[in-house]
């Protein structure tokens, strides 16, 4: 059990976490994400990306609507602007089939808003993410061992109850590589598998635009995610600006709407740079979000802001604690290189 657990353990005494979080205050928005709803435990998929059962969701809408402030993007910057406010926002990735099956009756049957970041080239051409072939490919394979050395050193090995950390190896050495390199390793990787994938999923994996438009319609918020989901930091500018501008032009053409949000895939430090900053400007995003922690504030950068990543292992108690006092809970890894972009 790590040390944020078991303080949030400690936190859950009647009444003790509502008085720390009056004590203590902060002020500015707290931004959730989440992926996937449902129970992906079998999943074949990436399991990472479940971020919570239906029963955790509804209890954590429940505990939200009842202790928190939830806003919709649109009023992020008026909210900051206020000193001594505080605000959550909820927020999904990719544009899973469950956002719209299980997450979205939930947050009308609470009236909360949340915004959806779609990945329009999933929708378009249903298949498989990359993340979910690289884990659906070692689940599956009947091989013992992979040998990969031109991206990690020594073999793979399959045996039981090693094949998750493989997984995450293999993640990690893919978000790392070049475009051309992260492709070619994806396909060696298929070779070696011996799966027969071709990228196809086996039931129907992404919403569809009919779906995105209903949500639209009905109070939440849709954002771009990119066409293809790629590591944008990792692209040449003219890619990164096919994937921007492309996004958004779907988005336009199926909701009548501007890209006005923006989340950057993966969303760790070194997943976006200038070069991506700057076509999100020429593309007239208002607003993106990244992924590794913190508050947003008056002080964010409008192409740099801080969400927070709900995880399905988390207890109850962590969540809450999160949610009330985020300041000690929900803190910022370093940037790895300094914006210039100016704060909101």
């Amino acid at each position: 059990m790590g040390k944020k657990t078991k303080t949030a353990r400690l936190l859950a005494a009647p009444g003790l976490r509502r008085v720390l979080s009056r004590a203590l205050p902060w002020e500015g928005v707290l931004i959730l994400n989440y992926h996937r709803v449902g129970d992906g435990s079998r999943s074949i998929h990436d399991r990472d990306l479940w971020s919570a059962s239906s029963d955790a969701f509804d209890s954590q809408l429940s505990f939200l609507k009842a202790n928190s402030d939830v806003i919709a993007l649109d009023e992020i910057e008026s909210a900051l602007a206020r000193r001594g406010s505080r605000h959550v926002a909820i927020t999904f990735d990719d544009g899973y089939l469950d956002n719209y099956e299980l997450a979205y009756p939930l947050l009308r049957q609470h009236r909360l808003p949340a915004a959806f970041f779609i990945a329009t080239g999933f929708i378009d051409e249903p298949r498989l993410p990359w993340w979910d072939e690289i884990a659906m490919l070692v689940r599956t394979t009947t091989v013992n061992q992979l040998d990969l050395p031109e991206w990690i050193p020594g073999p793979l090995l399959l045996h039981a109850g090693e094949r998750a950390e493989v997984i995450r190896t293999l993640l990690g050495a893919y978000k790392s590589l070049p475009g051309d390199e992260a492709a070619k390793l994806l396909g060696r990787l298929r070779e070696q598998a011996r799966c027969g994938s071709n990228g196809a999923p086996a039931t129907k994996h992404w919403m569809d635009w009919t779906m995105i438009r209903d949500m639209a319609a009905n109070g939440m918020t849709i954002g771009g995610h990119t066409v293809h989901h790629p590591v944008l930091s990792r692209r040449s500018l003219a890619q990164q600006r096919a994937e921007i501008s492309g996004c958004a032009a779907r988005l336009r053409e199926e909701l009548g709407q501007a890209m006005d949000y923006f989340a950057y895939p993966v969303g760790s430090p070194d997943a976006f740079d200038e070069r991506t900053r700057q076509c999100l400007q020429d593309a007239g995003v208002r607003l993106a979000f990244s992924y590794y922690g913190g508050i947003a504030t008056r002080q964010s950068a409008r192409y740099d802001i801080p969400r927070v990543a709900v995880a399905a292992p988390m207890e109850n108690h962590l969540f809450r604690a999160m949610a009330a006092l985020p300041q000690f809970f929900c803190r910022r890894t370093d940037r790895l290189v300094e914006s210039t972009e100016p704060a909101l």
